[in-house]
């Protein structure tokens, strides 16, 4: 089977460097690369999970626009946590996007995230088309 393959980026410097994209579309599969809430002058939501979450998941709203999909149609989630104390913070954000849509979603502990100040990344898989709850 083919799959067209549509590459969507964000924009950041580090995409042509790094060799990677925001998401990739294949067919109806989406693929949205670790996001985080890092910015030129700090992560935005400072010290506080939740709050990067929430930037996290506005990032993620626009790729997957850009891909074609929904929060709907998101399949699985994984959160990468610096300190997974911050895991119910995090999850009660994750619910609110999430709660009736459930994803299959893993979250875990990692020793650091590419600058000091990020504190979660999420990384997403939907397939368009899935939304509907059966």
């Amino acid at each position: 089977m083919t799959y067209e393959r549509t590459l969507i980026s964000s924009g950041s410097v580090y995409e042509p460097v790094v060799g990677y994209s925001r998401a990739v579309r294949a067919g109806d599969f989406v693929f949205i690369a670790g996001t985080t809430a890092g910015a030129p002058e700090g992560a935005i939501g400072g010290n506080d999970p939740a709050a990067q979450t929430r930037e996290i998941f506005k990032r993620v709203a626009v790729a997957l626009e850009q891909a074609g999909a929904t929060f709907g149609d998101v399949v699985r989630t994984r959160i990468y946590l610096t300190n997974i104390a911050d895991f119910d913070a995090v999850g009660k954000v994750h619910g609110e996007f999430f709660g009736e849509i459930r994803p299959a979603a893993t979250a875990v502990e990692v020793s650091a995230l590419a600058s000091p100040d990020m504190l979660v990344e999420i990384d997403v898989d939907a397939i368009i088309g899935s939304a509907t709850v059966r």
